[in-house]
């Protein structure tokens, strides 16, 4: 078994083996989307839906941060183990692996704490509505403290990935998002006997939802993934292990703590614009997540070929990588650019908002979505970035399009807007100016990293 996968990273054709990795994690990927519209749909259509819409607006930079330590986590131990593996080091590969079991458990207790502690200061610097407050409040104390699920799959998604075997990280995914779509009726309105839990209800289902995705990932590794020696000894801390484990994933999780970030930032600054912009922007955030997500799925693709194909000091390989990783992130941006510009009306009357909220979800969604060809390419980077270790380049490009290039200018835009909401729609350009320019100074970094790593 291990033969075959290690013969299958690093003798298969790149573009083949782009698409067999890579369209599992990106169906995977797009279909945990989904179930972040399908929760809203359902909370945004309960009583008093739009303002536990909002209240969910609020939580999501959270709930993004859980996500970017355990993925950020996850790309170190990807990179670095899919690098030991190429190098032929199956005892190094053993540690990295137990070592981000260990770290699992870490990142779970400190979230367990915030939920326990920091929610509710947490909340109100965003609001100042009683209602939109406790709702939020709610929701994000059950996600938090229990989190164990959405950390340790995001961890063993990655070991799953980083040795060719996406598709059982994309059942285990696709697994927890069918729990979570059917438990979201049934907890948020009461259904079959069910108490009725409204807003507890979508946490609820949502975390049940990943503690199921973890465990099925679990077995898999435990059960399939042979390529990587397995036991309690290899969980030991490992001051080396973990110091590699960050130098590659600490980029990533500042480049997704950014995101986070950002969207807190973004919060405030429509708040004191109009409240309706927060929710707005917090629906249209989850609507582009499915475009967004499928680059990133293909991304999660690239990385562990390109740093396999970089440990093995295969040029060709590394070359073909980049290209092929590229142009199939940019084809999926095309294409997602398209249906969402066509889809954009229906997709937003899906949550029944009110007809100013919807208006604004509307303009964001055709507005915004014309960066997404840059934010393609920016996303590939930084996947190709991290696999040539060349993580402070990565970081560089998340800076850029998720703090530098975005806050100060949406809030200078809505001071222009503030006085006259017809113009809501001004603040939106924010992201373009983001992308575009952000993808000039990647493109920028490739070619010196290219030059100095590569040719």
């Amino acid at each position: 078994m291990e033969e075959k996968t290690m013969g299958k990273m690093g003798t298969m054709p790149v573009q083949k083996l782009l698409l067999s990795m890579g369209i599992p994690i990106i169906i995977s990927m797009m279909l945990q989307a989904l179930y972040n519209i399908v929760d809203s749909a359902f909370v945004s259509n309960m009583e008093g839906g739009e303002a536990a819409l909002n209240a969910l607006t609020l939580a999501f930079p959270v709930q993004m941060l859980m996500v970017a330590v355990g993925i950020g986590t996850g790309v170190g131990v990807n990179v670095l183990l899919s690098r030991s593996l190429g190098q032929q080091d199956s005892e190094k590969a053993a540690n990295v692996a137990g070592n981000a079991i260990f770290l699992g458990v870490v990142i779970t207790a400190v979230f367990m704490l915030f939920g326990i502690f920091g929610v509710r200061p947490y909340v109100e610097t965003q609001s100042t509505n009683p209602e939109i407050i406790e709702s939020a409040v709610t929701y994000l104390r059950i996600c938090c403290i229990s989190s164990f699920g959405i950390v340790f799959f995001s961890i063993f998604e990655k070991l799953l990935q980083a040795t060719g075997l996406s598709l059982y990280s994309t059942i285990s995914q696709i697994s927890g998002a069918v729990v979570n779509i059917v438990l979201d009726p049934i907890m948020i309105y009461g259904l079959f006997g069910c108490p009725k839990l409204g807003v507890g209800g979508a946490a609820y289902a949502t975390v049940i939802g990943q503690v199921a995705s973890f465990a099925i990932a679990l077995f898999f590794h435990l059960r399939c993934n042979k390529s990587v020696k397995k036991g309690l000894h290899y969980s030991k801390p490992n001051a080396g292990i973990i110091k590699e484990i960050y130098v590659i994933g600490l980029p990533a999780i500042i480049a997704q703590a950014l995101m986070s970030f950002m969207t807190y930032g973004m919060n405030i600054i429509l708040e004191s614009v109009n409240e309706s912009l927060v929710t707005a922007y917090g629906l249209y955030y989850k609507i582009q997540q499915f475009v967004l997500f499928a680059a990133f799925g293909l991304r999660d693709a690239i990385t562990p070929i390109v740093s396999f194909s970089y440990g093995m000091r295969n040029k060709k390989r590394i070359t073909d990588g980049i290209k092929y990783g590229i142009l199939y992130t940019l084809a999926i941006m095309a294409i997602g650019t398209l249906v969402l510009e066509v889809f954009a009306e229906p997709l937003c009357a899906v949550f029944g908002l009110s007809g100013m909220t919807e208006s604004f979800a509307i303009s964001a969604t055709r507005i915004i979505t014309i960066s997404f060809v840059f934010a393609g390419l920016n996303v590939a980077l930084q996947g190709i970035f991290q696999a040539l270790g060349s993580g402070v380049a990565s970081l560089i490009i998340s800076i850029c399009r998720q703090l530098l290039l975005v806050l100060p200018v949406a809030w200078g835009l809505s001071l222009v807007v503030a006085p006259n909401f017809e113009n809501a729609w001004i603040v939106w350009l924010t992201f373009i100016i983001s992308e575009v320019v952000t993808a000039v100074i990647a493109v920028c970094l490739m070619l010196g990293i290219y030059k100095k790593k590569i040719r």
